[in-house]
């Protein structure tokens, strides 16, 4: 997909619409990252180690020499609601300065990776996703090694064999290096680069017939393993209020969550088996509100949706409408520009 990226028009929006500035932008579709339940589980303290083992000085191969290659940390991952081209916008309202990063919508990383702040709390609720994370940082190798041989493999049979694995009752005893391969793999390979799941909590998404997809890029890896393991950074799985606990004054979260559809027809579904309703999205106001009053600096992203407009008209809050293009949809026709809204809660920004 090419990034043609064409100046959005920008406002703030406080009760009303005023011109704010202009900033280039393409985004995916509204972000399908879902809900969870209360409790909060560190993925580190449950990672198996792989059956392949640490390859002790392994052999150069071709895959493996393009480790030494140098290449800036960056989304490893296709991600509807991904904001890689919206980061120009997201910059302009960062704060001034700021004591920690917590991400609890993490996503495919895009802001994270570009901050790469030296302490972070990243988190989803997606457990295969987080999984994702903890793997790179923990099993690069081992991981790029076992994405090669799916992508050497790579045809419509073979997606649709890894694909049911998540249906077998063997799934969850398989390890963490073959859990994570096998999602990078579905994601780079499936149709449209969605994640979607049914009510079981299954990978359903069709095979998308791509012409020699890169399942993993061997320095992207490498440079996401080094980050991770050079900064402190806690990867969490579980749900958003649990992962921003430890908040404190000067903290900044971001949190970009499923967004609110604007119409009935526009929800996407399935990120996860939870859902992300209006009363989510209300959850996720008052918990901005709380952080608020503790000092901590809030920004998040979302729709320009009559409820989402309507919770932040709230004097604690400034909130930018954005003109962007939204990248995913079935029908091409229908890829075009949207509304959506950054809100923060007036913290001095980096550009003030």
């Amino acid at each position: 997909m090419s990034e043609n990226i064409s100046p959005p028009e920008t406002t703030s929006w406080t009760g009303r619409l005023s011109e704010r500035r202009e900033a280039s932008a393409l985004v995916q579709s509204p972000s399908p990252k879902g809900l969870a339940p209360d409790v909060l589980k560190d993925t580190a303290s449950r990672h198996e180690v792989s059956p392949l083992g640490h390859i002790a000085s392994p052999r150069p191969s071709a895959f493996s020499a393009k480790l030494s290659h140098q290449a800036q940390a960056k989304p490893f991952l296709k991600w509807a609601g991904g904001k890689r081209q919206l980061l120009p916008v997201i910059k302009e309202y960062l704060p001034a300065k700021y004591t920690e990063y917590y991400e609890p919508f993490i996503g495919a990383g895009a802001l994270l990776f570009s901050l790469q702040p030296k302490k972070a709390t990243l988190s989803d609720i997606n457990a295969q996703l987080t999984n994702c994370y903890q793997v790179i940082k923990d099993q690069p190798q081992e991981l790029l090694e076992l994405c090669q041989k799916h992508q050497e493999h790579n045809t419509q049979e073979y997606y649709y064999q890894l694909r049911v694995q998540d249906r077998q009752a063997d799934f969850n005893q398989r390890t963490a290096v073959e859990r994570a391969a096998r999602i990078i793999y579905l994601n780079k390979t499936c149709f449209n680069g969605l994640f979607r799941v049914n009510s079981s909590s299954q990978f359903n998404v069709p095979y998308g017939k791509y012409k020699n997809p890169i399942i993993a890029e061997p320095a992207v890896i490498q440079a996401i393993s080094t980050y991770l393991n050079q900064a402190t950074c806690r990867i969490l799985n579980g749900d958003f209020e649990q992962a921003v606990a430890t908040a404190k004054k000067g903290a900044f979260i971001y949190f970009d969550p499923p967004y609110h559809p604007v119409s009935d027809t526009s929800s996407f579904t399935g990120y996860s088996m939870n859902g992300f309703g209006e009363q989510e999205q209300i959850r996720l106001k008052k918990l901005c509100d709380r952080l608020t009053d503790k000092g901590c600096q809030v920004l998040a992203s979302n729709s320009a949706s009559p409820l989402i407009k309507s919770l932040y008209d709230d004097p604690r809050y400034e909130v930018i409408e954005v003109k962007a293009t939204r990248a995913i949809n079935a029908v091409a026709s229908k890829r075009g520009r949207i509304n959506e809204l950054l809100i923060y809660n007036k913290y001095k920004t980096k550009v003030e």
